[in-house]
């Protein structure tokens, strides 16, 4: 069964940075392609970036591109989403997602192309 347990999440000021880790078990981690979701208080849960199962190919939400990144260890079975320029509308429980795919080609941008979620982790930036 495929677990995935993020962490690195925290209260930082804005303007500052964080690292988040997502750690996967269960399966074939080079098989899943990963993505990365947020849900600010009150509101849904968006798209924040996705990364493909070789690590060679990143996708990212227009609010994100050029602050986060996306990379992945698959030595150690872990994703990680490196967050730099944080500021206060990035507020929100960060999840982790995973989704099994033979098509390194296709980036995964919607929460039901994934098969598997995290709990998610708290990272609050403050103003």
């Amino acid at each position: 069964q495929v677990q995935l347990v993020e962490s690195g999440g925290g209260l930082v000021q804005a303007g500052g940075s964080l690292r988040l880790s997502c750690a996967f078990s269960g399966h074939t981690f080079s098989s899943n392609a990963m993505g990365w979701f947020r849900q600010a208080p009150g509101k849904e849960r968006e798209f924040v970036g996705c990364i493909n199962p070789s690590g060679a190919t990143t996708y990212y939400a227009d609010s994100v591109e050029g602050r986060f990144a996306i990379s992945r260890d698959n030595a150690k079975n872990t994703v990680y989403l490196q967050m730099n320029s944080l500021k206060s509308e990035d507020t929100a429980v960060y999840y982790c997602a995973a989704k099994y795919t033979i098509d390194y080609s296709r980036s995964y941008y919607r929460e039901v192309e994934y098969d598997y979620w995290g709990q998610g982790t708290q990272v609050t930036v403050a103003s």
